[in-house]
């Protein structure tokens, strides 16, 4: 048992992140010698592929990763050239006349470490070894197979492009400098992951973007301390605050080129992972998870309708199970005198307590709903089936669960989507108001919301206060919060994150030195 939990200490006991920096092992003059490395690197690896040549007396050889380039440019554009040059004079004179005489594709890298070597033909690149000369030619041919761009399908608009993120982070850059047509807007790329070695992209306009947000941010991926990095989501923890809990956070995701270039104006930084159709945003506030991009396509009027009604659904996908439950164990005479019949005739007919009831009906829809999304999408639409039936129709008629209870859990799982980024905070929220409101009444409820206010006042996202604009109070940015002003009062001023009321920018958390 000791050992037991000796081990659990050790598993979460908090530990400094070692920041992954690669090795750089030079190459040999000899290309035998390097050719033999590489081979034990990939340890003869089936998709390497080492084509050696021998002209004019000079042994070279072009390395490159089977399907990972394009065979056709890599056979006319990069070899046949070389057939047809006299290879006279020194390696280097070679290898020069090869960069700056012979081909012609505009992605040429000089290459002097076997690592900088490894992570380029892995990427989509063809390398050139001259013998007797220390460095490689990479030459960017990439020819993989990648996603075409099309609709995202999580941020869908009604009006807007129908253009979003796919898998390669090359393509995705190339999107937001199509919108962006500005040199003020910077892409960066560093590795994270010392097993993966994921390329993720930084992105920002220099004239907007935070200085300290931006040095920030980079020491937090440097010192992620991740051997392998498959998902935008690895990175999340380790760009929040470290020594903060909230069930909300202060990153977002989005798959649209252009809802991520209207928040660089804001001063905000995105971060695009290698191999993820979606982009990070930093720092990310509590008020946007209800702005959309159709909010901004549509009238005002509508546009500030439809962003209270976003406003009404989170509290009722947070809150109205809870209140339910309170109302119907503690204060049943707060319900009006027919809707108190049927509900007290429901409970007196049901063989579990209103708690329990409301609950279990909870956790038989989040395993309906968890099924329906990782099961194939025709028996999706057979456990939806069997879900209604069984659910709605049987379980009511059977006596096992109430007609109210089922009505008022609907409700809160149809209210929950409006905001999709926010259902996993109001999912694990109206558990716990359902277990304050069943056990202490409308004081467990009023308690727990102050606790919940307060955690959101607390917050920060990169030193910017979660809660902004609301409190601290801005005027200006309040335009857009409850409201959403037309286009003639929104352009008129636009504030940076940084510009915010209360932002401090040497916010605390993260003791990095740049």
């Amino acid at each position: 048992m000791y050992r037991f939990f000796s081990q659990l200490k050790s598993i979460y006991q908090k530990q400094d992140a070692v920041p992954f920096e690669p090795e750089r092992t030079p190459f040999s003059c000899s290309l035998e010698a390097n050719l033999s490395y590489i081979r034990t690197a990939f340890s003869d690896s089936a998709d390497l592929t080492v084509r050696e040549l021998k002209l004019s007396g000079l042994n070279i050889a072009v390395i490159s990763i089977d399907n990972m380039v394009d065979k056709q440019v890599l056979s006319d554009g990069v070899i046949k050239p070389m057939f047809g040059f006299d290879f006279t004079g020194t390696p280097q004179t070679c290898y020069n006349n090869i960069k700056y005489r012979l081909l012609y594709t505009p992605d040429l890298l000089d290459l002097t470490c076997y690592e900088e070597m490894e992570s380029r033909i892995m990427s989509g690149f063809a390398v050139i070894a001259v013998d007797g000369c220390d460095k490689m030619l990479a030459v960017g041919i990439q020819g993989y197979a990648s996603r075409s761009v099309s609709e995202p399908e999580a941020d869908v608009v009604q009006r807007g492009s129908k253009e979003g993120f796919v898998e390669s982070l090359r393509v995705n850059m190339s999107m937001l400098r199509r919108r962006m047509k500005n040199p003020l807007l910077v892409l960066e790329v560093m590795t994270v992951g010392s097993v993966s070695r994921t390329e993720v992209g930084i992105c920002y306009l220099r004239d907007k973007a935070s200085p300290a947000i931006l040095e920030q941010l980079r020491s937090r991926l440097r010192k992620t301390g991740l051997k392998t990095l498959m998902a935008s989501g690895y990175l999340v923890p380790f760009l929040e605050e470290q020594h903060s809990f909230s069930l909300f956070s202060g990153v977002g995701t989005s798959e649209r080129p252009d809802t991520v270039c209207g928040k660089l104006t804001e001063g905000r930084i995105a971060v695009i992972v290698d191999g993820v159709p979606s982009v990070l945003i930093v720092p990310y506030l509590f008020a946007e998870h209800f702005q959309t991009l159709d909010d901004y396509s549509n009238r005002s009027y509508f546009a500030a309708l439809t962003r209270r009604l976003k406003y009404a659904a989170f509290l009722i996908s947070v809150l109205l199970p809870g209140v339910y439950v309170t109302l119907g164990t503690f204060d049943p005479e707060m319900f009006p005198t027919l809707m108190l019949n049927k509900i007290a005739s429901s409970i007196t007919a049901t063989p579990l307590s209103l708690l329990a009831e409301t609950i279990l009906i909870l956790f038989v829809y989040e395993i309906m709903r968890e099924a329906g999304l990782r099961m194939p999408q025709p028996l999706g639409y057979a456990v939806s089936i069997v879900g209604g039936l069984v659910v709605g129709d049987t379980a009511v008629n059977a006596g096992l669960l109430g007609a109210p209870t089922l009505m008022v859990v609907a409700v809160t799982a149809i209210s929950s989507y409006v905001l999709p980024d926010l259902y996993a905070p109001s999912a694990i929220l109206r558990v716990l108001f359902v277990f304050a409101g069943g056990w202490f009444g409308m004081w467990g409820i009023a308690v727990l919301a102050c606790v919940i206010l307060i955690n959101l006042c607390g917050k920060t996202s990169f030193g910017i206060p979660y809660t902004t604009p609301v409190t601290p109070f801005s005027a200006v940015a309040l335009r857009d919060v409850f409201v959403r002003a037309g286009w003639p009062v929104l352009s008129k001023k636009t504030e940076t994150v940084q510009e915010l009321p209360g932002a401090d920018l040497k916010e605390a958390g993260y003791d990095d030195e740049p």
